[in-house]
């Protein structure tokens, strides 16, 4: 058998709680997770956030999933299934953090907490997000794309008829730039100090304002001024191309950028402008996918890349928009692809 290329590790997001299916990621050729901690802030919203319904039953979360012991314990069950946890996408609650309340020294203790676990216990990135009182936003699950699969979409003028989000009257994009500065003030010490990188991802979609809220992580001028806030290597990126995508239209150029500060790839595609876009399977969207890996391979990007966003397919339920199995299949099939060709057989 060849040697695996050098360069990225491919990843899948998962929750530590097996599934029957999971064996297909390691035929896919998956040995590196992605993780929502059990019961954890991510975990209960994003699906949620789709009207779609909860991932999963929640039953049986620690009272603390951050905890050193509950990221272990999660460790532990990956490593049975012969996966290795290359980085979590969730955390403890911080929306007191995002809008500058009282309370979000008590949050950001947690944050810290959960970053000397993670150092501890090896885990390299952690990938959070700046949407106050929400998570990522579509106005429809069910877009029928390619051979009649399912994607998701968002449509602003469709958006302007859902309810305001409650708990953030008055706020403004400024105040929201300066909980971060505070939040990264505090916990970039402890980071470089645990050796963990916290990639910020993009505000999804990448608009200014969504449901009455103020977003701020939504274009590559707010990633420059992220990365002036602080030179630390712990400052970094979650580059997710389908939100990078609608911000520039030369995604290579935004890697070549952001070179250093990019720690962790969501590697997906989209059709539109950040106003009116659906999601696409991974070799029929706008971008050049193939010149993206490129570019990853000549700045040396080594951190986990995982694909993103997937279509649901024929014979699946439309539980897990962007997440059901067969799509996922097909998304790794295609990445393993380009990365034979772009990276050589090894």
């Amino acid at each position: 058998m060849a040697a695996e290329p050098d360069g990225f590790q491919l990843a899948d997001i998962l929750s530590p709680r097996p599934e029957e299916w999971w064996p297909l990621l390691r035929q896919a050729g998956v040995t590196s997770v992605v993780s929502f901690l059990r019961g954890a802030e991510q975990e209960q919203r994003m699906y949620a956030a789709l009207g779609a319904g909860r991932q999963v039953d929640l039953g049986g979360s620690p009272a603390e999933p951050w905890s050193l012991d509950a990221i272990a314990e999660d460790q532990r069950i990956f490593a049975e299934h012969g996966f290795t946890l290359a980085a979590i996408e969730d955390t403890a609650p911080m929306d007191a953090t995002r809008l500058g309340l009282p309370g979000r020294d008590q949050e950001i203790e947690r944050i810290i907490a959960q970053l000397h676990a993670m150092g501890e216990l090896g885990i390299p990135v952690l990938c959070y997000n700046w949407m106050a009182l929400s998570s990522w936003a579509r106005t429809s699950v069910e877009i029928p794309s390619r051979g009649g699969a399912l994607v998701t979409g968002f449509s602003l003028q469709q958006a302007a008829s859902l309810d305001r989000i409650d708990g953030a009257e008055d706020l403004t994009a400024e105040q929201l730039w300066d909980a971060l500065n505070y939040f990264l003030a505090a916990v970039l010490p402890e980071a470089e100090a645990a050796g963990v990188r916290l990639g910020l991802h993009p505000d999804d979609p990448p608009l200014p304002v969504v449901r009455g809220i103020p977003r701020i992580m939504s274009s590559c001028d707010a990633y420059r001024r992220l990365t002036r806030i602080s030179p630390s290597r712990a400052n970094a990126i979650t580059f997710c191309q389908g939100n990078f995508a609608l911000m520039t239209d030369d995604l290579p150029a935004a890697i070549h950028e952001f070179a250093d500060s990019i720690a962790f790839v969501h590697f997906r595609d989209v059709r539109g402008t950040a106003d009116d876009f659906v999601e696409t399977f991974h070799d029929d969207g706008q971008s050049d996918m193939a010149a993206c890996l490129a570019a990853y391979r000549e700045i040396g990007f080594t951190g986990p890349l995982r694909a993103d966003h997937v279509p649901t397919l024929h014979g699946e339920p439309n539980r897990r928009p962007g997440y059901q199995v067969l799509g996922r299949l097909f998304a790794l099939g295609y990445i393993c692809g380009l990365q034979q060709a772009v990276y050589g057989r090894g």
